[in-house]
């Protein structure tokens, strides 16, 4: 099989090592309602109301939406606004901790069909961990389950710096068997294929040892090459299918599956505890004590950073996540939501974009795109505001991984343009479909115009 193209990225995963620590209370926490792709959630508190640790705090807002619960005990402050590192303002529930902790009471659900177990995936409150967002019952609400040939868990964690995933591996083995072992009961998963990268060799023996004599359960490990927890081509190097254009991982008769999403709907459906504090990394050249904290979801970045020391020097540029796909922040008072896998902060010369060049058309962005997409050809459309060659080139397949923008000699910044770029397409798009409704209108018009003169 061949392989997909991508780059080799410094792994730089400095706490592999590093056992989660849990934070101290923050005094307040924000939880916007937005943490997850689709509708947002609906508050169901109000101001002035008491709330404990892992109270139902706002209730999915649609099928494509997540719930959201309170890491912290305390008093509702508000209910209010908040602005995003998107640039968008969205509700968000504003809550002060009483530090003491005091825990709702917790039931496990009754699962005994696929459809509860979807059911309990739903009230978990369970999104995509690994950054992307989508809640989780949603991805796993298959229609057919014998479109299901392959259920890949997604262990790569193929970002530099993270390693929040690694310590779901090594610490919660349990956890991530007993969502295998969900999978496999509830979505008719005959086999499992659990994806790990070579450079990661402690989960590869841990989980060889934990499967060994599990029938449809194997263990794959792939090469330290980004973006290979990519869904996309993760289906490709663990299944050999190919994700159609449009289409989704169900196409291609896979499911995939973050191994920290799996774990936290395990303790959900064996505890009843809803998820409502993630292990994030804490990591990057400005900070004094790289780690992995237990965090409250909602707790404000600059709490996070204390804890670990505080900067060692002034925080240039803020992330969440890694740094090839990761989101910059304006300033350290945004809260650690339920995709945060890590928080970065970088000193001034790493923060520093180098300087643009023109492009040299050597191709390198070519061979190295894994979608096997052309960005410079991108580029040149995108000025050219040619929304026609941006769908021919098919823009819309970008991942946006950054491998094209890491590579260029020219430094040019090709991801943030690649995004723009399906601005321009969509824009097109609506344009495009708005003159065929009038041009169809106007078609029906004339017929109708005609009838009526015979």
């Amino acid at each position: 099989m061949k392989k997909l193209s991508g780059v080799r990225v410094p792994h730089r995963k400095n706490t592999a090592e590093r056992v989660p620590e849990r934070m101290p209370v923050p005094p307040a926490i924000t939880l916007p309602m937005n943490m997850h792709i689709g509708a947002p959630a609906k508050p169901v508190v109000a101001a002035g109301d008491e709330v404990r640790v892992g109270q139902l705090v706002a209730e999915a807002g649609g099928f494509v939406s997540s719930p959201v619960y309170s890491g912290v005990s305390g008093k509702v402050k508000k209910l209010d606004e908040v602005l995003t590192s998107a640039g968008q303002k969205v509700p968000a529930i504003l809550i002060e901790t009483d530090g003491l902790q005091t825990p709702a009471d917790f039931t496990p659900p009754t699962v005994t069909d696929t459809k509860s177990f979807i059911e309990a995936v739903r009230q978990s409150g369970v999104v995509g961990l690994g950054g992307a967002g989508f809640p989780t019952a949603v991805k796993l609400s298959v229609k057919d389950l014998s479109q299901i040939e392959a259920v890949v868990i997604n262990g790569a964690e193929c970002e530099p710096y993270i390693t929040s995933d690694t310590r779901t591996m090594l610490d919660q083995p349990e956890l991530v068997l007993k969502g295998i072992e969900l999978l496999q009961k509830y979505l008719s998963a005959k086999r499992v294929i659990f994806a790990i990268e070579d450079n990661k060799p402690d989960c590869l023996r841990l989980y060889r040892e934990k499967t060994k004599g599990l029938s449809g359960v194997e263990v794959q490990s792939l090469p330290a090459v980004y973006p290979q927890g990519g869904e996309k081509v993760l289906i490709y190097h663990t299944t050999g299918r190919v994700v159609p254009e449009g289409g989704l991982p169900i196409d291609a008769g896979a499911v995939v599956i973050n191994c920290t999403t799996l774990a936290a709907i395990a303790r959900y459906v064996t505890t009843g505890v809803p998820l409502y504090e993630k292990v994030v990394t804490v990591d990057g050249s400005a900070v004094k004590e790289p780690k992995n904290v237990i965090v409250p979801i909602g707790t404000p970045m600059q709490a996070v950073f204390d804890f670990c020391g505080g900067f060692k020097a002034p925080a240039k540029k803020v992330l969440y996540g890694g740094p090839m796909m990761g989101i910059a922040v304006p300033d350290t008072d945004q809260p650690v939501l339920k995709t945060t896998n890590a928080l970065l902060a970088f000193d001034e010369k790493d923060a520093i974009l180098p300087e643009t060049t023109a492009c040299i058309r050597c191709g390198t962005c070519i061979r190295t795109c894994p979608m096997k997409l052309m960005p410079v050809e991108i580029e040149h459309a995108w000025n050219m505001n040619d929304g026609e060659h941006l769908k021919k080139l098919k823009v819309n397949l970008c991942m946006e991984c950054g491998c094209c923008a890491y590579v260029c000699p020219a430094r040019r910044p090709l991801v943030q343009v690649n995004k723009l770029a399906k601005a321009t397409l969509a824009g097109y798009n609506a344009d495009q479909n708005a003159e065929a409704e009038k041009a169809a209108a106007h078609a029906a018009a004339k017929v109708e115009k005609g009838a009526e003169k015979k």
